[in-house]
C-alpha cells in the first residue's frame, strides 16, 4: 500500500512538473541578460593574450578556489532572475569573459539549464570577449557574423551580430563591448565612435533588408544615453514620446522606461554604462514586443555593498573583494507571438 501511495504521489508530482514546464514554455515570453561580470578568467595563463595578473601567481593572484567562488556568485544571481521571471533567461549575454571553455564551466553550476552556446572570439589584447548561451527549446540560432571596429595601435572587441528566432519571430541582436575611458575621456572617445560607427552600420544594414525588423543593441559601451556615440552616432533617445512620434532610423534606449541610477558606480558617481536599445520594430505588434516593465537594472540585496548600494565587485584595484561583479546585470523581457 505504501508502495502504491509512493508511486501514485511520484506520477503526480512528474504530471505537476511538466504541467508547470508546459506553462512557461507558453507563456509567450522572452527573456534576455545582459551583463558585464567583471573579468570570467580561467587560471591558466593563455601566451597570446595579456592575461598573466589572472593566473596564481599574477598580481590578482587568481586561484582555483577565487574561480570556483565566482562562478557561484554569478550563478546565484542566474537562478535569481530564474525566481523573478520564472526561468532562466532564453538568452544570456556577458562580456569580460576569457574563453568559451570558462564559459561553459560557469554554466554548468545551473542545474536543468538547456542553454548552448554561441561563442565568438574577438582579437582583444587581454584576451576577453562577449559570450553569449541561449535556451535551445525557446530560441533558434540562425547564425552569428561581425565586425571590426578600426582603432589604430590596438584592437578591440567585435561588434557581434547574432540572428535569432522565437517561434515565428526572427530577431537581431547587436552586442558590444566599446573601449573603454582608460586614461582620460576625451582621448579614448574617438575609439567610442568609431565602434557606434561599426554598429550603426549593421544596424543600416539590416534596415535596408526589412526597415521594420526586430532589431536589439546591447552592450557596455563605456559612454552614457546622452554622450555623443549612443545619443548622435546611434541616433539613440531615452525620451519615449519623442521616438514613438518619429522612431525612422532611431533605436529606443531603455533606460528611458525607468528611473534607475545606472549599473556601475565609479568616482563617487552612478554611471549608465550598459544599456539595450530596440528599434521602432519591438512596438509595432508583430513579432517580438514591449511592454511597460520590459525593462530593468536587476540586483538582489546580497550583490549591493556599502550605503549607495553600488555593485558588490570581485575586485577593487588590485584588493580581492569576493564579490560578484562591478556591474549590475540587465534584463529586457519581451512578448513573442
Amino acid at each position: 500500500m505504501n508502495l502504491k501511495v509512493s508511486a501514485i504521489s511520484l506520477l503526480l508530482l512528474i504530471t505537476l512538473s511538466i504541467t508547470m514546464h508546459s506553462a512557461l514554455a507558453d507563456t509567450g515570453s522572452l527573456t534576455m541578460m545582459w551583463w558585464n561580470v567583471e573579468n570570467l578568467f580561467d587560471t591558466v595563463d593563455n601566451p597570446e593574450t595579456r592575461d598573466t595578473e589572472f593566473t596564481p601567481e599574477g598580481k590578482k593572484q587568481w586561484t582555483e578556489k577565487k574561480l570556483l567562488l565566482k562562478c557561484m556568485r554569478l550563478a546565484h544571481v542566474i537562478k535569481a532572475v530564474k525566481l523573478r521571471t520564472g526561468g532562466y533567461p532564453d538568452i544570456l549575454a556577458f562580456c569580460e569573459v576569457e574563453n568559451q571553455e570558462v564559459f561553459e564551466h560557469l554554466l554548468t553550476f545551473l542545474p536543468g539549464n538547456r542553454y548552448r552556446t554561441a561563442y565568438h572570439a574577438s582579437n582583444d589584447p587581454r584576451g576577453i570577449d562577449i559570450a553569449v548561451a541561449y535556451d535551445s527549446t525557446s530560441v533558434r540560432h540562425l547564425g552569428t557574423s561581425w565586425r571590426k571596429v578600426p582603432v589604430k595601435k590596438r584592437n578591440t572587441r567585435d561588434i557581434s551580430l547574432y540572428n535569432f528566432s522565437a517561434g515565428a519571430s526572427p530577431f537581431h541582436l547587436i552586442l558590444s563591448h566599446w573601449p573603454s575611458r582608460s586614461l582620460d575621456t576625451k582621448w579614448s572617445e574617438p575609439q567610442r565612435i568609431l565602434a557606434a560607427e561599426t554598429a550603426k552600420g549593421i544596424i543600416d544594414s539590416l534596415r535596408i533588408a526589412n526597415d521594420s525588423g526586430d532589431i536589439i543593441v546591447m552592450g557596455d559601451f563605456n559612454d552614457n544615453p546622452g554622450d555623443r556615440s549612443v545619443s548622435e552616432v546611434l541616433n539613440a533617445t531615452t525620451d519615449k514620446n519623442s521616438f514613438m512620434q518619429q522612431p525612422d532610423g532611431r533605436l529606443f534606449n531603455c533606460w528611458g522606461m525607468i528611473d534607475g541610477k545606472g549599473s556601475c558606480y565609479f568616482a563617487g558617481k552612478w554611471l549608465q554604462f550598459d544599456q539595450v536599445m530596440v528599434s521602432a520594430g519591438l512596438f509595432d505588434n508583430k513579432g517580438l514586443g514591449m511592454q511597460d516593465n520590459a525593462f530593468s537594472c536587476f540586483s538582489i540585496p546580497h550583490m549591493q555593498t556599502g550605503k549607495k548600494k553600488r555593485p558588490y565587485a570581485t575586485y577593487r584595484g588590485q584588493r580581492y573583494l569576493g564579490g560578484y561583479s562591478d556591474h549590475f546585470p540587465l534584463l529586457l523581457q519581451l512578448r513573442t507571438e
